[in-house]
C-alpha cells in the first residue's frame, strides 16, 4: 500500500493567490551590535615592568643558587633556601593578584620548577625532599591550577621499623 494513510480533505476548488505579494512585511532584521570601541593597549608601567624583569631574573637563577646552597651546606642549605623561594612565592602571587604578572614572568616560573625538580639532589631527610616539592606544588597550583604535574621526586621512607635492641 502507497501513498497516504489518512483522509485528505478536499474541498474541491483551487485557491486564487494571484496578486498576492508574498513576504512584503517581513519582519526588520535586528542590527547587530555596533562593536565595542577600540580601547588603548595596556602599557604597564615602569615599576611593574622592572618589578617582573627582577622575578624571570631570581627564577632564572634560582636552581643554581638551589644547588649552590646544597653544595655549601648540605640538606640544611636546601631547607634554608626553600623558606626563601616561599617568600618569592609569595610576591609572584601578589603580583599575579595584582594583575602585573607578565606572561613571560609565568613562563619563566613554571619553567623554573621543572628545572627544580631535576636537580640531583642526595637528600637524605624526607622532610627536607617533601617541603621542596610542596613549594614547587604551591607555585604550581598558583600558576596553572588545572594541570597535573608526575616529575616530583618519590619520598624514600624506609618500609619496616628497625629493631632496636637492648
Amino acid at each position: 500500500m502507497h501513498g497516504k494513510m489518512a483522509d485528505a480533505v478536499d474541498y474541491g476548488m483551487e485557491m486564487d493567490y494571484s496578486g498576492y505579494e508574498w513576504f512584503k512585511d517581513a519582519p526588520a532584521r535586528a542590527e547587530p551590535p555596533p562593536p565595542p570601541p577600540a580601547s588603548e593597549p595596556y602599557v604597564p608601567l615602569p615599576g611593574v615592568i622592572e618589578q617582573n624583569e627582577m622575578f624571570t631574573f631570581a627564577l632564572k637563577a634560582a636552581p643554581n643558587v638551589l644547588y649552590a646552597r646544597y653544595k655549601q651546606y648540605g640538606q640544611l642549605g636546601v631547607l634554608a633556601w626553600c623558606s626563601e623561594f616561599s617568600e618569592m612565592i609569595d610576591s609572584l602571587k601578589l603580583l599575579g593578584f595584582e594583575g602585573n604578572m607578565f606572561v613571560n614572568t609565568r613562563g619563566q616560573a613554571l619553567k623554573t620548577c621543572e628545572e627544580l625538580l631535576k636537580l640531583k639532589l642526595d637528600i637524605k631527610m624526607q622532610i627536607i625532599v617533601m617541603y621542596l616539592s610542596s613549594q614547587v606544588a604551591r607555585l604550581r597550583r598558583f600558576l596553572d591550577g588545572d594541570r597535573v604535574w608526575d616529575d616530583y621526586p618519590e619520598p624514600n621512607f624506609p618500609l619496616e621499623p628497625r629493631q632496636y635492641t637492648s
